[in-house]
């Protein structure tokens, strides 16, 4: 069982940043795979950025290419967080955002088993 509760979004013009947080339950929080995926009405869930702690201070992140070289995520284990840090955003990230776990990095949202309620971020042009 983990329970997952994010945090950050809101509404912010076009080029701005935002930092989603997501606070996480459970003793096994280091060995899951973490993800951020978001959803638009009508659209299919889509993983925009997820990452596994791979042993010691190493750590492997994946991104779908329309985010990649705008947003970071990163994760502390001993805090059971993890964040989504979105920069130079676009009218088309605007979606609710879901902070997940899971075991596949770079699987859809059905390999991921815990979900957070969702944040919404809204861009504006």
């Amino acid at each position: 069982q983990v329970q997952l509760i994010e945090s950050g979004g809101g509404l912010v013009q076009t080029g701005g940043s935002l930092r989603l947080s997501c606070e996480a339950s459970g003793h096994t929080f280091s060995s899951y795979v973490m993800g951020w995926f978001r959803q638009s009405p009508g659209k299919e869930r889509e993983r925009v950025a997820s990452i596994r702690w791979t042993g010691g201070n190493t750590y492997y992140a994946d991104y779908t290419d329309s985010v990649k070289g705008r947003f970071a995520i990163s994760r502390d284990n001993n805090k059971k967080m993890v964040w989504l840090q979105m920069n130079s955003l676009k009218p088309e990230d605007t979606a609710v955002y879901y902070c997940a776990a899971g075991n596949v990095l770079t699987g859809r949202a059905r390999d991921y088993s815990y979900w957070g309620q969702g944040t919404q971020v809204t861009v504006s042009s």
